[in-house]
């Protein structure tokens, strides 16, 4: 995965944070950079934590890969984000309500009472639906509070491949047997 995909790929985990808040007027209003960075790195650990459950769990070996490259991609985007935090000099200022963290205990509390076939198409839908609502998040919530330009152009630049990120989870989950 290029560094541009991980980049959408983390930015859109950001993405369904605000997609999935109660208001997401309220939210986006509230949404700036140092918020943006605490989620970013909130939604790679998540992310890395989901897909490592995956990797001990899946049935399919085709699941257990996308587990992996999901670990793999997620790590190595959590660092970037580290490093542009770092950069930037922002510090990390998670939202007070952080919709992300109760969705990842309930998605893995669901996840881990799941084996076989079944875990796999419950991890996979999780990943589609979590991919339609970042897509929608992207264009609707997370680019207009983005305040960084140079984020933003990154954001813009690489919106297309968080498309087939999530064609790829619909792909896994169309093609299971």
């Amino acid at each position: 995965m290029s560094t541009s995909t991980r980049w959408f790929v983390a930015l859109g985990a950001m993405a369904a944070v605000v997609a999935t808040a109660p208001n997401i007027q309220a939210q986006s209003a509230k949404l700036d950079d140092p918020t943006i960075v605490a989620i970013f790195d909130g939604a790679n650990t998540y992310d890395i934590e989901a897909a490592a459950l995956a990797e001990k769990k899946a049935k399919s070996h085709d699941v257990h890969e996308f587990a992996e490259m999901l670990q793999r991609d997620h790590r190595a985007v959590r660092q970037q984000g580290r490093d542009l935090a770092a950069s930037l000099k922002v510090t990390p200022t998670p939202p007070t309500n952080f919709a992300l963290a109760k969705a990842h205990v309930d998605a893995m509390t669901r996840l881990r009472g799941l084996s076989g076939t079944a875990f796999d198409r419950a991890f996979l839908q999780n990943e589609v639906d979590f991919h339609n609502a970042v897509i929608d998040a992207m264009t609707k919530t997370l680019l207009p509070a983005i305040q960084n330009a140079q984020l933003k152009d990154l954001v813009t630049k690489v919106a297309p491949a968080f498309v087939a990120h999530r064609d790829r989870a619909q792909s896994l989950l169309d093609h299971l047997k």
